[in-house]
């Protein structure tokens, strides 16, 4: 039997006791981080960082959300301004991410990275998420956009891949393999991205880096300048050679990106990171054999002023404004350099930290180094580089040259147009 004195103690620990288990589900802190859809190899790489991570950091919880990439680009803004935004969200850098921190969405890294966190990438890669001396993003990996290239068919039509430097020489090859009954090129252009890499390529091999930062100026007269109406011009003149699949504007990347890995057509222009993804899309699971296989820089134009740039991505992540510092720690260690080293090694992408492309494996990741290293400057892709709104003029007006329904100084005029009102 228990007297008071002994049932206030006890009742006075049970307290304790519920107070304390209280305190420790109160104290889970749960990061998520969304980002678009990646490969199954790439899923598991994230998933042993974030299962380390929890194991050193009792209380937080790491979670993934992956969303298909044109999805998530439309999804995005409505999670930011919910109550289920998520931590961290994977960006583009550019326009878009200046959008969003106008809208007061992102917390400013500037102060977290000063203690040797920056120091790990390339003053390039931190310019890329830096707006008015201040940073928002931390580099993941740089990007390339090039052509794939399945070599056992172009051999088959007589075309060496190793010989395709200019823009002729692509459109020689198109015809080539037209002529032997094979597709040349496959693209997802129902998504319009995909398709604007043929347009946005175009317009960076004639205006450069430079040319395309004095259009955002104003100088010569903007986008409606003749070297983005000459991009246009170029694109038409290549549609005109049939070098797509029948319906290639009611295809997904995902399926074009399938279509590539079951040999259903000789190149595909895509990102390095489509490497994984096409084989795991196929219908074999395989893909185009590496024996196979080559990524081929994007062809040189004639008197382009950026001949010597590269086109692509310097993707990374970046943290909401009220997120815990949990999220900004664990981001750190994301992007350390052995888990950087380690993507390298894995082949997953090729990352920006200094020295981990010392571990990068297959040629293409090595080819992809290569690239960049060489570039004289890395433009980002224009979809993002110039904002949203912008973004899906740039997607649409390429569908549409493609589809041959506006002319080239009408899609310049538009892109314009939607820069001037953005």
């Amino acid at each position: 039997m228990h007297t008071p004195a002994k049932k206030k103690c006890l009742v006075a620990a049970m307290a304790a006791v519920a107070a304390l288990s209280s305190w420790t589900a109160a104290a889970d802190t749960t990061v998520r981080l969304v980002r678009v859809e990646i490969s199954q190899v790439e899923k598991a790489y994230y998933e042993k960082i974030a299962r380390q991570y929890e194991e050193q950091n009792p209380g937080v919880v790491i979670e993934f959300e992956y969303i298909a990439n044109e999805a998530y680009k439309t999804r995005l803004p409505t999670l930011l301004q919910s109550d289920q935004r998520p931590e961290i969200f994977y960006s583009w850098g550019g326009e878009t991410l200046r959008d969003q921190v106008e809208a007061g969405f992102v917390m400013d890294l500037t102060a977290a990275m000063q203690d040797g966190w920056q120091d790990l990438y390339p003053e390039s890669a931190v310019r890329a998420f830096t707006l008015d001396d201040h940073i928002y993003g931390a580099p993941l990996y740089a990007t390339v956009v090039g052509f794939w290239a399945n070599t056992a068919l172009t051999e088959q039509a007589g075309v060496d891949v190793d010989e395709i430097e200019t823009w002729d020489d692509l459109k020689d090859a198109v015809v080539a393999l037209r002529e032997h009954g094979i597709t040349p090129a496959v693209v997802g252009g129902m998504d319009g991205w995909p398709m604007h890499f043929y347009w946005g390529y175009l317009a960076t091999r004639l205006a450069g880096g430079d040319g395309i930062e004095a259009a955002k100026a104003g100088d010569n007269d903007g986008f409606t300048g003749d070297v983005f109406v000459r991009a246009g011009e170029l694109l038409q003149e290549f549609v005109e050679l049939e070098p797509f699949q029948s319906g290639f504007m009611a295809t997904s990347y995902e399926r074009a990106s399938g279509m590539f890995g079951d040999g259903e057509a000789a190149f595909h222009l895509m990102g390095d990171w489509d490497y994984m993804p096409s084989k795991q899309r196929s219908m074999s699971g395989e893909g185009v054999p590496d024996e196979n296989l080559e990524f081929l820089r994007f062809p040189a134009i004639e008197g382009g002023g950026g001949n010597a740039h590269s086109f692509g991505g310097l993707n990374g992540w970046a943290v909401t404004r009220q997120a815990p510092q949990e999220a900004v720690d664990f981001l750190r260690y994301l992007l350390n350099e052995e888990n950087q080293r380690e993507a390298a090694r894995l082949g997953v992408f090729v990352p920006v930290a200094k020295g981990a492309e010392e571990e990068l494996a297959t040629p293409y990741a090595r080819k992809v180094a290569k690239i960049l290293s060489d570039s004289a400057f890395h433009q980002v892709f224009l979809d993002q580089a110039l904002g949203t709104s912008v973004g899906a003029t740039v997607n649409d007006i390429s569908g549409d040259l493609a589809q041959g329904v506006i002319s080239p100084e009408e899609a310049a005029a538009q892109v314009e147009e939607a820069w001037q009102f953005r």
